[in-house]
Order: structure tokens, then sequence, then C-alpha cells
């Protein structure tokens, strides 16, 4: 019988008012001195002020770094890492999506094992746990606050580097749906895509387990019961929470059950063309599916029956159009001349390997171009 192993922070706050109890357990263990990761958008809408503000009450120091990319690169981790060793910070806090809780993980990382950040491409290739992080969620879909997985751009190779290591583990990770609010249509549509292909590939993966199928059809439930309705009303405090749950149980599910040839293609078109993530899977999510059919069928089935339809396929693409999310690769400005390039990394890619079926470049590109 195969050994499970199952990675969670050992803390995880959801709920409206969260981030006050964050900033309590941060005061109780006695940190003294905080490195904010984020990026220029939330410091500039000044959401990143809730944060600073109750740190301020608190007593406890704070800096920010705000030059992380929507897709965060090699050089956005060394930035970070150079202002924690220049502030002797003793606590990194990451701010925002999946962008700054990827580049926290991979500052945190070489803060105590050294060397960079492409050394640790692929999987467990660190010595030792990482600096300590907490991650405050902004959104509802990568799952970055509670995973093993940090994605990183080499821009000179103009790859996304699938990064998966048991030291990233957060010490806590902070769902607050009050944060989230702010967040507009398109990135609450694409987080959210992002969070259901999460859900379905740990589904249909082959190292998937009682407990990652249990939370990938919750999360899944969830997400095709409230997304929409968050999208809608941004302000509709009980379509965000749910939202949170959903993409934390879908965290839950792909941080141990892992992911499959969506994501591993869509990290090769964020590498090429700097796209956003989510609106790459849920493109790709239904014609991955439609090519995993053959031995995916009957947790298709499953799949359909926790969004309420007789057909996953469809109703994902249903899902996709009432949200907003373009219909085709096309539109992203993909080109057919890259596709062998984009499935060779993606057959590299460590996301690849529990993908239900295995197949050949030629198939990835078969799927590139159905995605068109």
């Amino acid at each position: 019988m195969n050994i499970s192993r199952f990675y969670m922070p050992p803390l995880a706050l959801m709920g409206p008012g969260s981030l006050k109890d964050a900033v309590k357990e941060i005061v109780t263990i006695g940190f003294k001195k905080v490195l904010i990761v984020t990026d220029a958008d939330l410091v500039k809408i000044k959401l990143v002020d809730r944060l600073t503000d109750l740190l301020d009450e608190n007593k406890i120091e704070c800096v920010i770094y705000d030059g992380v990319h929507p897709n965060p690169t090699v050089n956005d981790v060394n930035e970070g890492l150079q202002v924690l060793h220049e502030n002797a910070c003793d606590l990194i806090i990451s701010f925002g999506g999946g962008s700054p809780h990827d580049a926290a993980k991979g500052i945190a990382l070489l803060a105590t094992n050294g060397g960079d950040i492409r050394d640790y491409e692929g999987l467990n290739k660190s010595a030792q746990p990482q600096f300590p992080l907490i991650c405050v969620n902004t959104t509802a879909g990568t799952a970055s606050e509670m995973t093993i997985f940090s994605i990183i751009t080499d821009e000179e190779r103009h790859v996304k580097m699938a990064l998966v290591d048991q030291h990233f583990t957060p010490l806590m990770g902070v769902n607050d749906p009050e944060l989230m609010a702010a967040m507009p249509k398109s990135l609450t549509a694409a987080t959210g895509m992002d969070a259901l292909t999460h859900a379905v590939e740990a589904y249909v993966s082959t190292a998937a387990t009682p407990i990652t199928d249990a939370c990938a059809l919750k999360a899944i439930e969830l997400i095709a019961n409230y997304l929409k309705r968050a999208v809608d009303d941004g302000n509709d405090m009980e379509a965000r929470d749910m939202m949170s749950y959903a993409e934390f149980m879908a965290g839950m599910a792909f941080n141990n059950a892992s992911l499959g040839y969506v994501h591993a293609m869509a990290h090769q078109l964020g590498g090429m063309y700097d796209l956003p993530h989510g609106v790459c899977n849920a493109i790709l999510l239904p014609h991955v599916q439609a090519y995993n059919s053959t031995e995916a069928n009957d947790r298709l089935k499953d799949i359909a029956k926790a969004m309420g339809q007789d057909d996953a396929i469809k109703a994902i693409q249903q899902l996709s159009e009432s949200i907003g999310i373009p219909a085709g690769l096309e539109q992203l400005g993909v080109k057919e001349e890259d596709f062998t390039t984009l499935a060779t990394n993606a057959l590299n890619d460590a996301c690849s390997a529990t993908n239900p079926v295995q197949g050949s470049i030629d198939d990835v590109i078969g799927i590139y171009r159905q995605a068109m």
C-alpha cells in the first residue's frame, strides 16, 4: 500500500475579520519586525493599510516590498530577499494573491537555504525549513497561502518554474473575505476558475486519495454555487466567504494529490506570453478533461454531479462563459508556431506527472490547438 503525505499550515484562519486574529497570533508568538511582500496595486488602493494599521496598533515594525509582478520572477525573489536582509526582519507576511505568496515563498526558502531560486525547481530540493512565513489572501483562487507549491518565472528562459517543496508550507494561512471585496470582476472570475481547476485536476489525478477526493468535490460544489455570485457582486460576503472555503479545500486537494496537464500547459503560456494564470487554466480545463475522459470518465461524472449538471465538460464551459472568461487562447495572442516549444516544456513540468493520461508532444500540441 502506498504511503500518503498530507501537507497544510499548522493554523488556518477563515472568515470575516480573521486578519485581526492573525495579528493577535503574531503578537503571541513574539515576532517584532515584519517584511510585507505584496504588489504595487494593493499598496495603491490602500488595501495593505488594513494590515499595516493593525501591526502599528500592536507595536510591530514593518517594511514593505511591493515589487512583485503578476507572474513573479527570479528578480522579484532576489530583490525581496535583499530587502529582508537589509532590514533584519524576523517574519515575512505575504499579502495578496498567488503572486505575492509565491514570491514570498521563494524569498523565505532562499533566506535559510541560500543559492539561487532556480536551484529549487522540481520536487523537494531544499534541505532546511524556510524563514517564518504567514500568507494573507486577498483573492480566492490560488491556495498558495497553504500549499507546498511556488511558481516562479525565469525571465531569461521565458519559463514558469514549478517548485514543489514541503518546506514551502506557511506557518499560517489567512482567508478574510472582507479583504476580497475590492477585487475586480475579472480577477474574481480568473482566480475562481483557478480554484476550480485545482479541484478538478486533483480529483482526476493518479495520486488522489479519499481525503483529497472529499476536499475536491466539496470545493467544486461550492464554486459552482458561489463563483458567479462573487463575480456579479463583490460585496456579497456569503459568496466571498464560501469561495474562500472552496479555494482552500481545492488547495488541500491538489497540495496532496498534485495536478495535471492543465497546469503544466498553463505554466508555459504564462512563462512565454506573461498571461494571467487563471484565465489560461479556465480555457484549457475543458479541453484537457476531454482528452482525459478515456481514463477518467467515471470521475468526470462525479464532477458533473457536484456541479449540478449531467456533463462536466459542458458545465465547466458554461460557468466560464457566464463569468466572462475568453473562449480561446487565440484571443490571448497565443501563436501556433510556439506549440512545439510549449508542449515540450509542459511535459517537463512537474505537474504533468499525475495527469491520468500520459501523452506525447503531439497529443499536447493537439490540446493547445483545440483550445485556440
